[in-house]
């Protein structure tokens, strides 16, 4: 089984930025390399949503039309771990954020790991 947790959640100002990460642990038979890493988030009294996706290669992102231009995902395989950039953030991206693992592709419908989240508050 994949386990994931994330890191680098925080308070921060409007404008500012934070770096989330996303560390895996694969048990025998799991292969990080092999997984696409997804970022979701959800906010006080709202549904979770997906923010973005990176195939297992890295050689395809995608960001939800929110965060386009200020979010910036990487994985480093060799770490066994995601990245989520976040830069000009505003009061709205305010919500526990999550990551998720399939071994699939980003459009899969179904993602199958998670982790327990870190929440991200931006506010003065």
């Amino acid at each position: 089984q994949l386990q994931l947790v994330e890191s680098g959640g925080g308070l921060v100002q409007p404008g500012g930025s934070l770096r989330l990460a996303c560390a895996a642990s694969a048990a025998s038979g799991f292969t990080f390399n092999y997984y696409a890493i997804g970022w979701f988030r959800q906010a006080p009294g709202k549904e979770r949503e997906g923010v973005s996706c990176i195939d297992s290669n890295g050689g395809n992102t995608n960001y939800a039309d929110s965060v386009k231009g200020r979010f910036t995902m990487s994985r480093d395989n060799a770490k066994q771990r995601v990245y989520l950039q976040m830069n000009s953030l505003k009061p709205e991206d305010t919500a526990v954020y999550y990551c998720a693992a399939t071994g699939g592709w980003c459009d899969t419908p179904q993602f199958e790991y998670w982790g327990q989240g870190t929440p991200v508050t931006v506010s003065e």
